[in-house]
């Protein structure tokens, strides 16, 4: 069975595939959707390259070392991101990064000065993640991301698939069912590069405005836009993912 990313098709029509997906562990999941034989088209990875990136990017090269890379130069990363991205491509031998960014005419629309940030962090994002990305997905019938459960409140209900009915697209989040610890252990078994800021308190890195270290007992995601309601980027937006339970 061959599924159009276009169609508007309902994850109901792989109901077989979530059945046989429930019981399998973490890698043996990832060869299932990315089987060439899949039902789900090609995916792509989409990756901050933050705090816990190593551990799915790890996963995934040693199955589709080739798989695209989405990485959204937001024009805000820390440099200390960017330096990090590059290490860990070349130290898991990934070939197809794709950088991804707000095109000059948007951005001169938009916030010529840069500072949109400042006054209206939603937007600054919708701007320079949310477009970006759905640009970015077009090729492709869905995509693979970090999202964990343990992560915030906002991401508890995080399933391992889930069909994105705004951009009609499969997501998927392999680590949705990982615990700190599990992540920590394996990155220690695989002697996956760190983050160089995790190690300065930052438990979830992303544009550098807008992110701050935690203290002991904060959530993961605590340092982000601290101080203003504002949770989430925008590009896991919740209202119109349906989950269909694989864990």
């Amino acid at each position: 069975m061959q599924h159009d990313s276009q169609s508007g098709t309902s994850p109901t029509d792989l109901k077989e595939y979530r059945d046989s997906l429930a019981c399998l562990d973490t890698r043996s999941f990832l060869h299932s959707i990315l089987d060439t034989g899949s039902p789900f088209g090609e995916l792509s990875v989409v990756s901050s390259f933050g705090a816990d990136s190593g551990v799915l990017l790890h996963l995934i090269a040693g199955i589709v070392p080739d798989i695209s890379i989405i990485f959204i130069d937001t024009g805000f990363h820390f440099g200390e991101t960017l330096v990090y991205r590059d290490q860990l491509v070349a130290h898991l031998g990934l070939s197809r990064l794709h950088v991804v960014q707000v095109d000059p005419l948007s951005q001169k629309r938009s916030d010529a000065r840069g500072t949109l940030h400042l006054h209206d962090p939603n937007q600054c994002c919708e701007l320079r993640k949310v477009q970006v990305l759905n640009r970015a997905l077009r090729a492709f019938s869905g995509w693979i991301s970090g999202q964990k459960r343990f992560q915030t409140g906002e991401r508890a209900g995080v399933d391992r698939l889930e069909w994105d009915a705004t951009r009609k697209k499969w997501k998927f989040n392999p680590l949705a069912d990982w615990s700190q610890e599990d992540l920590r252990g394996y990155q220690a078994k695989h002697q996956i590069p760190s983050h160089p800021l995790v190690s300065k308190g930052y438990a979830s890195v992303g544009c550098a405005p807008c992110t701050t270290p935690v203290s002991l007992g904060e959530d993961t995601r605590a340092g982000r836009w601290r101080g203003s309601t504002k949770l989430e980027c925008g590009l896991h937006a919740r209202p119109d993912l349906i989950a269909v339970s694989a864990a």
